[in-house]
């Protein structure tokens, strides 16, 4: 009797379609901009994914710690304001562009403590990236630069604080409670916002899309890729992100970046793939 095995994915290819997946789920939240507007759309965003992730952890409230709660809740604090300035940025610049400079985060947290000097080299390179997108002018608005950049400070504490409750609270269970936290925080912002319009069901089935594609998705293909990839090939994929943030953006949303935008995301994003060789090293 043959036995019928399915070729499994290349593993890099759980990471690439993690990115593509948050990409395609911010072109899709910025068609909601016009309807809800982007306080209101990371409010369903963030919504629909903590009621998401609840489903599949369904964590008992009653058996966290206060210690616990300590962490989660400023973890759901950063969550709701990293995204948010997130969507302020993109929609006011390029998405490409607003990706490239959140990717600061990530790669500050890569960098920080080190005292090689090829690192401040990659940090260097990483400056004059997002010097040149901010120099760019046109599309690209200062508040659009500081909301990027106030993403990207969020980020950086995502991944910090993120480790912390990794460690301190078992599975999913953290980050389901923690986007619910986060949640409720944007809930008053996002009702103000929007109102009525928060009922129609165009919008609603939207925002869900956008929790789907910008949560549920990438959680389960990078938790899949986390498995199978070592922590430095992993990171090397993401700093593909700022590139599939521009090509979403030229391709979802029509938004064309000059030669001189394209090779200050180049900058990036091979600072970020240097800095994750140079941190295998250490």
């Amino acid at each position: 009797m043959t036995v019928d095995r399915r070729p499994a994915l290349p593993a890099p290819l759980y990471a690439l379609g993690s990115i593509a997946s948050v990409q395609v789920g911010a072109t899709v939240a910025r068609q909601l901009f016009p309807f809800l507007g982007p306080t209101a759309t990371v409010f369903v965003r963030v919504g629909f994914g903590a009621l998401i992730l609840l489903a599949i952890a369904r964590p008992g409230l009653r058996r966290l710690s206060a210690a616990q709660w300590r962490e989660v809740v400023p973890f759901g604090l950063i969550i709701a304001g990293m995204n948010l300035c997130f969507y302020q940025s993109i929609a006011r610049i390029p998405l490409g562009i607003a990706v490239t400079i959140e990717f600061l985060g990530p790669l500050a947290v890569a960098i920080v403590g080190s005292r090689k000097a090829l690192d401040f080299a990659w940090a260097g390179m990483a400056a004059a990236g997002v010097a040149i997108l901010s120099l760019t002018g046109g599309s690209v608005t200062l508040l659009g630069v500081l909301f990027a950049l106030g993403a990207a400070v969020g980020w950086a504490s995502y991944i910090v604080l993120g480790q912390r409750v990794g460690r301190l609270v078992a599975g999913p269970d953290g980050l389901a409670l923690a986007l619910t936290v986060g949640g409720l925080a944007l809930a008053p912002f996002g009702i103000a916002g929007a109102g009525a319009r928060l009922l129609d069901l165009h919008n609603l089935g939207l925002g869900l899309v956008v929790a789907i594609l910008s949560s549920a998705i990438p959680f389960s293909l990078e938790f899949a890729a986390l498995r199978r990839l070592s922590s430095q090939v992993f990171g090397i994929l993401m700093s593909l992100e700022p590139a599939m943030g521009a090509a979403a953006g030229f391709f979802f949303l029509g938004q064309r970046l000059s030669i001189r935008d394209l090779l200050a995301i180049a900058l990036v994003s091979v600072a970020s793939a240097g800095a994750t060789l140079s941190a295998r090293h250490v």
